[in-house]
């Protein structure tokens, strides 16, 4: 699905970058943006057409504001999941809409034209479900996927810690078992979601070192010995917290745990392969917004007596803003803002190019 998805995306890509064309008097101006419907099948189109109009209706007016006040927004989201999005790629049978991937990364792409941060979570979001609905038994599948799918209830996904980011495998959080429990010792960091979400899909070590020894365990808020650190300040990403998560003699009953034991690592990476597309659909969907937001600049913009349109190509929305690319009162800072960690979490750009690599060498 990793690699159909990234044909999917690179053919996007070249939609987006469609929007110059050579006019009669050999001057470059910009034309429509781009067909965003181009390749889709009708139904394809129709819930397309209503992820843009939730975006613009409900999730654009009120972006600058999540960001400037750093607001989480939960009814708002409440409002998605009621349209299917906070299980999109989920099974039926638990809430889920049971669409696939492709279908998911039509959806984000348009979702994030509306506001790319609180997209992002909503991906990790159904990342984890994913994870519980395909990993998870049927008692796991049936008690926590339906309130995540509702969005009555929301998700962190817990792998990065503060010694291991890229090299996840390295994790030292531990879980040691205790008759029915897991005592849970260790912290995570930089988890969107955190002191928020009610549940924490979380890798920890259960057995020796490498991936081979760790193991993936539903923590639900509230229970005694989980906490949380300091919400974290940062660059972008502001309509979603982002702490610390600690376990201190944490003790987490052993039907929360999701597949077998030293089976977590597996489980980690495969969600990673979908969160990797859905964030990349993030990405596209800002590019988007951006693109139209220059366009419109552009056209209205005049510099020595003619629109900015008749001068520039439009390669790099905040540049072609000038000055005013640089004040929040123009939205294209923030989606620059809030897709520049993109190119960090779900595996850094580096880390990406030697799995492409790696993948390449491998056909």
């Amino acid at each position: 699905m990793l690699r159909k998805g990234c044909w999917r995306l690179q053919a996007r890509l070249c939609f987006l970058y469609r929007s110059v064309q050579v006019s009669k008097s050999g001057h470059r101006k910009l034309v429509s943006c781009i067909d965003p419907s181009m390749g889709l099948n009708e139904e394809q189109k129709e819930f397309q057409k209503v992820a843009f109009n939730f975006a613009a209706q409900e999730m654009a007016p009120n972006m600058a504001e999540w960001d400037q006040k750093e607001l989480f927004p939960v009814e708002m989201m409440q409002k998605a999941a009621q349209l299917g999005f906070g299980g999109v790629y989920v099974r039926t049978d638990v809430g889920g809409s049971g669409l696939s991937r492709l279908d998911t990364s039509i959806i984000f792409e348009a979702l994030a034209t509306g506001c790319t941060s609180t997209t992002a979570y909503i991906s990790i979001h159904n990342m984890c479900v994913w994870m519980i609905d395909t990993f998870g038994n049927e008692e796991q599948r049936h008690k926590f996927c339906p309130p995540l799918c509702t969005m009555t209830k929301f998700a962190s996904y817990c792998l990065t810690e503060p010694e291991s980011g890229s090299d996840a495998a390295s994790l030292l959080t531990s879980a040691k078992r205790q008759g029915d429990h897991y005592i849970l010792n260790g912290s995570k960091a930089f988890i969107s979601g955190g002191g928020e979400s009610d549940i924490y899909v979380v890798m920890c070590r259960t057995g020796g070192p490498g991936p081979k020894g760790i193991s993936c365990i539903i923590v639900e808020k509230g229970t005694p010995g989980l906490s949380f650190g300091k919400k974290e300040k940062k660059v972008g990403w502001n309509s979603q917290p982002t702490r610390a998560v600690i376990f201190e003699d944490c003790a987490v009953p052993v039907a929360n745990r999701i597949g077998n034991e030293g089976q977590g690592f597996l489980i980690a990476m495969k969600g990673l392969n979908g969160g990797r597309i859905n964030v990349a659909s993030c990405s596209l969907g800002a590019a988007h917004a951006s693109l139209v937001l220059t366009r419109d600049y552009l056209n209205a913009r005049k510099q020595f007596g003619v629109p900015l349109a008749s001068n520039q190509i439009c390669n790099q929305a905040l540049q072609m803003h000038g000055g005013y690319g640089y004040l929040k009162d123009y939205a294209v800072q923030q989606y620059v803002r809030d897709s520049r960690v993109h190119q960090i979490l779900e595996g850094s750009n580096e880390v990406m190019r030697m799995l492409i690599s790696r993948n390449l060498l491998q056909m």
